[in-house]
């Protein structure tokens, strides 16, 4: 029973022993500079593929469940998207409107897109043998989009990893022989690799918390990268916190920003965020998948500029290497909307109020940014901002709207019908900088 107990413990998803930067050396951390950078971007691709998209299930997870693990660790033998290419991917970022794209290199399944010199189990052993991440950091350069790789701490298929089955918490669930140290040298070995080799502008790791993953050991590769690249940008999912925004502040995560997931962050003005979130309901490609309407995209990304945070927004290409076209065309939506109306998203703020449902607001210099949401909305009615005077108000690419200021209230008149039925932006001009304003919250609207 001792044993078994043993066992068990090996494999409880704990996030205790909350690490913080506060125990890094202070000179290896990403700077501010190259982070408010970053979060200029505010848009993303995150893209989950690999061989299991030839069961239409969901990437790591459906091994051991949907998928027998012996079917699924066989299934790179099959894998062959001769429709792949990596420019279409990238082009099809850029017309969204992306600055960054994030592919999943090596997800939990420990299977990795790019010729591996530290295991067999990579790309060059499938029929098509080509190298993903290689040709997706070229197509980046040629778009002017960042180059993010993801990485997953887990490895449910390596020999040295711990844990096989996260969903069996019986001895057959791990690994007798497994050798945890030497997993962390694959690890080292690998990422040494990618940023060697593709020197991508970020990674995203994900999976810290099984425990044979330890807070020191997450420590320790977060100094070791830092060596290998100073201002690459590392997200906090090699430590254990990692919940969401808000109250938690930098204290509670190893890493340089926060990734609240499948929900948008809390405004917050100090702590760095990005939101990821999927385009359908599965990250991974599955056939027929319900897509989110072109009104919930475009507001989602603008309630979480609007919370001060990014948006890394997920595909999930076919087993044949294309992104689905119904998705594809959702995403130029997107760009047809931001070449419109994107100086209210790209190098903004939050704030200064909180999002809530009828708008978000956004801002830059001396203008805020009002996104309202509901296209019968007639009016809004807005705290005063304290300390500052709104000189004009008017539709971005449109007219003056009717403004009525008091001391303790805005009352904006919209015209009928609204411009743009998923986002109509109001310019609020002042007369001092926006950022000068605390954030603000409306307490009579949710």
């Amino acid at each position: 029973m001792k044993k078994l107990a043993a066992f068990c413990l090996l494999l409880l998803a704990l996030r205790s022993g909350a690490q913080t930067n506060a125990q890094l050396d202070p000179k290896i951390l990403t700077s501010k500079k190259v982070m408010d950078q970053f979060m200029d971007l505010r848009f993303g691709m995150f893209i989950h593929w690999g061989p299991v998209t030839l069961r239409g299930t969901e990437i790591g997870w459906s091994r051991h469940v949907q998928v027998p693990a012996a079917d699924y660790d066989t299934l790179y033998r099959q894998f062959n998207p001769v429709q792949f290419n990596a420019e279409e991917w990238v082009k099809t970022a850029s017309d969204a409107g992306m600055k960054y794209l994030t592919i999943t290199a090596k997800h939990h399944d420990g299977f990795c897109l790019w010729p591996s010199a530290y295991t067999d189990y990579n790309i060059t052993a499938t029929p098509f043998k080509k190298d993903v991440v290689g040709l997706l950091a070229k197509a980046c350069k040629k778009y002017n989009i960042k180059f993010c790789i993801y990485y997953s701490v887990l490895d449910w298929h390596y020999p040295d990893y711990p844990v096989d089955n996260p969903n069996d918490t019986t001895e057959r669930g791990i690994r007798k022989n497994a050798h945890m140290e030497k997993y962390v040298t694959y690890m080292k070995n690998q990422l040494k690799e990618l940023v060697t080799n593709y020197d991508p502008y970020m990674l995203w790791f994900d999976g810290p918390w099984e425990k044979p993953w330890t807070p020191e050991m997450a420590l320790d590769m977060y100094a070791y990268l830092k060596t290998l690249k100073k201002d690459l940008i590392i997200n906090n999912r090699l430590g254990k916190a990692f919940s969401g925004t808000g109250a938690s502040g930098t204290a509670r995560f190893l890493g340089d920003y926060d990734t609240p997931e499948q929900r948008i962050g809390d405004l917050d003005m100090n702590t760095p965020w990005e939101t990821c979130m999927t385009i359908c309901e599965q990250w991974a490609w599955k056939p027929n998948d319900k897509m989110k309407s072109l009104q919930t995209c475009i507001q989602t990304l603008a309630r979480a500029a609007g919370g001060n945070g990014n948006l890394l927004f997920n595909v999930g290409p076919r087993p044949d290497g294309l992104i689905e076209p119904a998705q594809a065309a959702r995403l130029r939506e997107m760009g047809d909307w931001l070449r419109k109306y994107g100086v209210a998203i790209y190098n903004t703020h939050g704030g200064p109020y909180y999002p809530n449902s009828q708008y978000a607001a956004t801002r830059s210099g001396n203008k805020v940014y009002l996104h309202v949401f509901d296209p019968a909305q007639q009016s809004i009615e807005l705290p005063a901002m304290p300390g500052i005077k709104v000189t004009k108000a008017y539709l971005l690419k449109g007219a003056a709207v009717k403004l009525t200021a008091s001391a303790d209230q805005l009352m904006i008149t919209l015209p009928a019908p609204l411009p743009d039925a998923n986002d109509t932006v109001v310019v609020l001009e002042t007369d001092k900088p926006a950022m000068s304003v605390a954030p603000i919250k409306n307490d009579k609207i949710k």
